[in-house]
C-alpha cells in the first residue's frame, strides 16, 4: 500500500479529506462500512480518528488513511484528460462518452457525441455492451465520474473512464464554446 504522507492525518476533517481525495468515503465504505448510509455515516467536520474511533475502530486510523491513499492511485488510473478525450473523438476511435451530470447541468452545455445517462441507458450498456469497451464518463469537475467508473468496472468494464475536470476543463482546455457555470 501507498505510504501515509504529510497530506493526510489523523486530525484531518472528512470535509478537508474529501476534498482531496473524492474516493476516500468509497473506500471506507467498502474496507469499514463507513460512510455509506444514515447509520454509517459521518459528519463532514468530524475528524478522521473521529470517524474511526465512533465506528469502534480507533486502532485502524493508520490502516485507513493507507487505504485511502491506495484509493486515489486507483482512482487516478480511471481517469483519462481532457486532451487524451478530444484525441479520441477527433480519431474516431471507438468509445462512449457518457454525460452523467443532471438535467438542468446537460440543459447549460454539453459535449458534441455524447450519451446522456439514464436509467435506462445504464440497463443497456449493463445487459449489452461488451466487458472491454471503452466507456468515457465526464460531470461538471470528474468527481463524481470517478464514481460512475467505479461502479462500472466493479461490473467488469476495464476500461471505464473518469474524464479528468470534467466539462470545466473540456471547457478551458479544448472548446472554449462549450458554455461553463457554477458549482
Amino acid at each position: 500500500m501507498a505510504e501515509v504522507t504529510e497530506q493526510l492525518s489523523p486530525q484531518m476533517q472528512m470535509q478537508e479529506i474529501i476534498d482531496l481525495y473524492p474516493g476516500a468515503q468509497r473506500a471506507l465504505f467498502q474496507k469499514y462500512h463507513i460512510g455509506g448510509c444514515s447509520s454509517c455515516g459521518f459528519s463532514d467536520s468530524d475528524t478522521l480518528e473521529e470517524v474511526m474511533i465512533n465506528h469502534n475502530r480507533s486502532g485502524q486510523v493508520n490502516e485507513a488513511m493507507e487505504i485511502i491513499l491506495e484509493s486515489a492511485r486507483k482512482d487516478r488510473e480511471m481517469e483519462i484528460s481532457v486532451q487524451e478525450v478530444a484525441r479520441d473523438q477527433a480519431s474516431e476511435r471507438s468509445y462512449r462518452l457518457i454525460d452523467i451530470r443532471e438535467p438542468w447541468e446537460r440543459d447549460i452545455a454539453h459535449i458534441a457525441g455524447d450519451e446522456f445517462m439514464t436509467r435506462e441507458l445504464a440497463y443497456e450498456i449493463m445487459q449489452n455492451s461488451p466487458r472491454d469497451a471503452k466507456i468515457v464518463f465526464y460531470c461538471h469537475t470528474g468527481r463524481r465520474t470517478l464514481e460512475a467508473a467505479a461502479y462500472f468496472r466493479g461490473h467488469g468494464f476495464s476500461n471505464a473512464m473518469s474524464m479528468a475536470g470534467g466539462i470545466e476543463a473540456w471547457s478551458l482546455e479544448i472548446d472554449p464554446d462549450v458554455q461553463r457555470y457554477s458549482k
